[in-house]
């Protein structure tokens, strides 16, 4: 049976002390280097992007970049069901964002919100038994969670408690991360939806604890690349409750990919001031909002140059033709209308 939290025995073992300082000092980094990007929806909506299409795949939800891209573009004819749940979860981490935004909680119904509009549905929480997490090859089950409403209600009462109020416990905010993503992936109180939406709730508890200003730390790469560890781990748990090794898996996660976070950003900076120059030197239309918009969307359009510049169409398409001409975009046909690309932009986005 699952217990509530807070957890009674101190978890914090040396190595789990020792890798919280290396795993908050990467964390630190990223959150300076984050704030040197002069337009923060150029991280949410690129890397926020690449988070949505690792966390939909661990869930088996494939797509491709292109397909993600080309559905934000909203063109019609173009139809891509898994690109669509992608472009859900990106949807969903932006609602989750302004949520805690404004108040710096994370409620139960805050929570039924994310969920709802990463599924599109207003399902809430589970109210129907039958619910068991299975073994993809064997078809086994290997943890049934719990099956009544009322306890679900009552467990997700008690999380939304430990989330929002520190004088329940004492740890570390990373390692309450790793307990609150524990709990809920073992509450699993939705239908569907419950991996996506516990790997959202991570990265806004990072920014409700003021460790990130902006949602860009995304275990979601981490966790493909060690996904049978993932799952064995939090069924250690269940089985034997030692935490020492998840949280050291976990914390682990936090700092390799903070690493790896700080290197892109920094390319993605060169990259915005290496278009800066070019721009404001060779095109008498550089303006600060053309360059944010041909970031904020490697795969832009003539509405959105219409939008963001305030331009008529037939201004922001002379634009985007002239900057596809130069080769600083990639001009490309879907149905009846033209998308450019950033083509340089995408390879740094899609590398590795």
């Amino acid at each position: 049976m699952l217990r509530k939290l807070p957890i009674e025995k101190d978890i914090e073992t040396k190595r789990v002390l020792k890798k919280l300082v290396t795993a908050h000092r990467a964390l630190a980094e990223l959150k300076g280097v984050v704030a040197t990007i002069p337009n923060e929806s150029i991280l949410i909506n690129t890397l926020g992007l690449q988070e949505a299409k690792d966390s939909s795949a661990i869930e088996n939800i494939i797509t491709t970049h292109d397909d993600i891209y080309k559905a934000g573009l909203h063109f019609e004819g173009f139809k891509s069901l898994s690109a669509k749940e992608v472009q859900n979860y990106i949807s969903a981490l932006k609602k989750g964002f302004t949520l805690i935004s404004n108040k710096k909680l994370l409620t139960n119904n805050d929570i039924i919100e994310i969920q709802s509009e990463l599924e599109k549905n207003s399902a809430g929480f589970r109210k129907l038994p039958g619910t068991a997490l299975k073994n993809t090859t064997t078809g086994e089950t290997v943890y049934t969670p719990p099956q009544k409403y009322s306890e679900i209600l009552d467990l997700m009462t008690n999380l939304e408690q430990f989330i929002n109020d520190d004088t329940i416990s004492d740890f570390d905010p990373l390692v309450k991360m790793t307990i609150i993503h524990y709990q809920f992936e073992s509450i699993h109180p939705f239908y569907d939806g419950n991996g996506r939406t516990g790997r959202i709730i991570n990265v806004l508890y990072l920014v409700m604890k003021d460790l990130l200003n902006l949602p860009v730390l995304y275990l979601s790469r981490y966790i493909i690349l060690n996904k049978e560890s993932y799952y064995n781990l939090l069924q250690e748990i269940r089985a034997t409750d030692n935490w020492e090794n998840w949280l050291l898996f976990m914390l682990d996660g936090v700092e390799q990919i903070s690493m790896e976070t700080i290197h892109l950003i920094g390319k993605i900076r060169a990259l915005i001031f290496e278009y800066k120059n070019l721009l404001r030197d060779h095109y008498k239309f550089y303006s600060q909002d053309l360059l944010n918009n041909l970031f904020k969307h490697p795969y832009t359009k003539i509405e959105f140059i219409e939008r963001d510049l305030g331009v008529s169409r037939i201004t922001a398409a002379k634009y985007l033709n002239e900057l596809s001409k130069d080769g600083l975009l990639k001009k490309q046909k879907l149905g009846t209308g033209n998308y450019y690309i950033n083509e340089r932009l995408m390879n740094l986005l899609t590398m590795g």
